[in-house]
């Protein structure tokens, strides 16, 4: 049996926090405004697979009121809900992600976040897309008010 979850996420962009894509720390003025270390795309992904899985969101089982999640790092969070998944006789096929952001530009690190993101989620890094893209000037992610990301994410069944 396969599964199919989709996932998307958005932060507020803010001076003096890091940002932080797929656990990589990009180079920015401007960092992603959070509870946890705010990784937009670890967050879309963690909720692709509990959409996949019918096991809520991610503010379902890491609540921004809870302390413990403080400066987390998501790709610890992303972790835990990999366990989840296995515990559900589930793994990871292959994860297809779209990150939005008008700058700095994501595609020198495109190769790190990929790699960071198969380990976490056990795949060949093969089974990773990450693509980036702007808002061309428009919206809040055209302004450099936000980043968003998108993720669709393939279960099977063990």
């Amino acid at each position: 049996m396969y599964r199919v979850g989709i996932g998307h996420d958005m932060h507020r962009l803010v001076e003096g926090r890091p940002l932080i894509i797929g656990g990589v720390r990009v180079e920015s003025e401007r960092g992603a405004d959070g509870h946890s270390d705010a990784d937009v795309l670890a967050h879309a992904i963690t909720d692709a697979i509990l959409g996949a899985l019918c096991e809520g969101d991610l503010g379902v089982h890491f609540p921004d009121r809870d302390p413990r999640w403080k400066d987390a790092d998501s790709l610890e969070l992303l972790a835990r809900v990999i366990w989840l998944a296995g515990e559900r006789g589930f793994h990871v096929v292959n994860v297809d992600a779209t990150v939005m952001l008008e700058k700095p530009r994501l595609r020198p690190h495109v190769v790190a976040i990929r790699e960071n993101l198969a380990g976490t989620l056990k795949v060949d890094c093969d089974c990773v897309s990450v693509k980036a893209k702007t808002g061309e000037g428009l919206d809040a992610v055209g302004r450099y008010e936000a980043v968003t990301a998108q993720a669709v994410i393939l279960l099977e069944q063990d």
